[in-house]
């Protein structure tokens, strides 16, 4: 995979010998005689011989990767021990471009390695490598041993064992168990050569040509054709992601509910970017599903529809503006209120303290008119310039979309980018002091991070309250084949921040009007199972209406093969107990590899 990928690829092995574990190492190296590469790799993720030199350790070459700074090959040993813990296969790190092919015979001296992709910092398992290697061709045509199926009978339903609490929560330490654990049974094969047959593809061909495919046809599928993630507990273990070794001009460009047709055969590496990974010598032909985007239904004359989307840093400079306008008129119907999220400034990600977007704004509404849908008018505030995360230079923020024939802004000046707003009762009915206005600017729970953007609309003389949210991202959280289980998913403090701060504006507005109709919405980056959505629900006060539909159906997001949800809209007691609630998660996007955002919108019908 040279060109594009490479830079990101570099990262997965690139100074692996400066990233050896730390422990004894021996003055005497290890003979032929008594090492092979299940000695190396023995019975847990870091090897016994960490730090030592070893002396023509014998294998076929099974791999080579000519390309990036993590080149070099992967041999095996074609006569295996009888233990199923112990891996035969090591990837041996050369740096430079490796002068050896499939099938040859080699010996290899030099010294064993365990280096973590993203470093150590990151939580990720480690790589077992032979590093700063003298390779000897011995001879050349060998057969390549045969690979490992990994189907559903191979690998186990329990995705990880508890880490060692006197390690920190790290599994590294711990024996193999690969008839138990996927995470096991993964690293037991550990730079083996491997195959997968007629595997269908659950999260799409992304742009550094990698997919995610499941050798697990019936785990928590949807109709759709993916994996859908519903719980902590849930990890889906039939989840595996394929990278190729050829060209990436030749990587099929799939959707979710594809096929790999036949058999896709390679050694299982582990990466940064995905975990264990099948890097293909040889791709299965892909078959496609058929997968279509979704259109939403027509609001009706009397229902109000409120959307979300996240566009993925729009500014003026990209492409995807007449995409974007065809999914919101087409797609979605031309929903009443649409909540836009990462809107960028006017010049995006240059950072030269520009914070207006009252261009690419424009530019998105006449897109929209000119894909047949009506003159929306918007309302937003900019932030102080750097100051709400995201790319930097780019300023987002969220934006509210309005049609002007179905539904009125109340305006009350004095809104800004460092002014809270409040609520008041007048007439005995809430009121917000300033609209549009932003929850509490200068609270700790929303540094670096978007703040909440609030609005007072009036449908068929109904008000709604409605807040658009964009919390804080889930990176930094150690992933799920992390070496810590259960991994830390340390972005959660500042979400359960912001998620308190909504939650206590939302009791406001409810404490003021106890039946004002209430809309939540965004990018929450969270589950709807996630704690981040229970503190956002409170004591009842806004309920997530994407648990409206059927497990199977909750995703707005693809991420490693597990569908998942991020973006929610939450109601007031007063709309949901209306009974009429109707709610869509439109899938346009993630499940594509021509996506133009990584989210699905979010559509969500009702009567005030």
């Amino acid at each position: 995979m040279p060109s594009k990928s490479s830079a990101r690829l570099a990262a997965l092995t690139v100074a692996a010998v400066c990233s050896a574990v730390s422990g004894v190492v021996l003055t005497s190296p290890a003979h032929a005689d008594t090492v092979r590469i299940h000695d190396i790799q023995g019975t847990t993720r870091i090897s016994p011989l960490a730090g030592q030199k070893v002396t023509d350790v014998a294998g076929i070459v099974t791999g080579v990767r000519t390309y990036g700074s993590s080149r070099g090959f992967w041999m095996q040993d074609p006569t295996p021990d009888d233990d199923p813990a112990t891996s035969e296969g090591v990837f041996v790190f050369t740096s430079s471009t490796p002068k050896v092919a499939v099938g040859d015979a080699v010996t290899v001296t030099g010294t064993v390695s365990e280096y973590v992709p993203g470093g150590t910092s990151s939580g990720n398992q480690s790589v077992t490598e032979i590093t700063k290697p003298t390779v000897t061709v011995r001879s050349s045509g060998n057969a390549v041993p045969a690979p490992v199926v990994i189907d559903e009978d191979s690998v186990p339903d329990q995705y990880t064992p508890a880490g060692d609490p006197a390690a920190n929560g790290s599994i590294n330490g711990l024996t193999l168990r690969p008839s138990t654990y996927a995470l096991d049974y993964y690293e037991s094969l550990e730079g083996m050569n491997v195959q997968v047959a007629d595997a269908r593809v659950v999260t799409a061909t992304d742009p550094y040509s990698e997919l995610w495919v499941t050798v697990k046809p019936y785990e928590h599928r949807n109709r759709r054709g993916g994996t859908v993630y519903g719980s902590y507990d849930s990890q889906n273990t039939g989840r595996l992601q394929i990278q190729s070794l050829g060209s990436t001009a030749d990587f099929p460009q799939a959707n979710v509910g594809d096929t790999l047709a036949g058999t896709t055969t390679g050694p299982l590496d582990y990466n940064q970017f995905g975990g264990y990974t099948l890097v293909a010598g040889r791709l299965g032909t892909l078959e496609s599903g058929g997968l279509e985007r979704e259109t939403t239904r027509k609001q009706e004359r009397g229902e109000l529809a409120v959307a979300t989307y996240n566009v993925e840093n729009l500014d003026p400079s990209d492409t995807t503006f007449a995409a974007h306008a065809s999914a919101i008129v087409n797609n979605l119907q031309s929903p009443d209120i649409v909540s836009l999220e990462e809107i960028q400034d006017d010049n995006g990600a240059k950072d030269d303290g520009t914070v207006d977007a009252s261009q690419t704004v424009n530019k998105l509404i006449d897109a929209i008119v000119a894909a047949g849908g009506p003159k929306y008018d918007w309302r937003s505030i900019d932030p102080v310039n750097d100051q709400d995360g995201g790319e930097p230079g780019g300023n987002i923020r969220q934006v509210f979309l309005f049609n002007p024939e179905r539904v009125s802004f109340t305006d009350r000046p004095g809104g800004d980018s460092t002014t809270a707003v409040g609520v008041t009762r007048v007439h005995g009915k809430a009121q917000l002091t300033v609209s549009p206005g932003r929850i509490d600017p200068a609270s700790d729970a929303w540094k670096s991070s978007r703040k909440p953007l609030v609005g007072e609309f009036v449908f068929r003389g109904r008000t709604v309250f409605v807040i658009a949210n964009h919390l804080t991202s889930k990176g930094g959280d150690q992933s799920l084949h992390s070496q810590y289980q259960p991994p830390t998913r340390s972005s959660e403090v500042q979400r359960h921040l912001q998620a308190t701060e909504v939650n206590a504006f939302v009791k406001d507005i409810l404490d003021t009007q106890k039946n004002a109709d209430v809309v939540a919405l965004g990018d929450m980056n969270d589950f709807e199972f996630s704690d981040t959505a229970k503190i956002l629900e409170g004591d009842g006060e806004l309920w997530s209406a994407i648990k409206s539909l059927p497990k199977s159906e909750r995703y707005t997001y693809d991420y490693q093969g597990n569908e998942q949800v991020l973006d929610q809209i939450l109601v007031s007691p007063s709309i949901r107990r209306g009974c009429d609630l109707d709610y869509d998660s439109v899938h346009i996007n993630s499940e594509f590899h021509d996506q133009i955002s990584d989210h699905d919108p979010q559509v969500l019908r009702f009567r005030p």
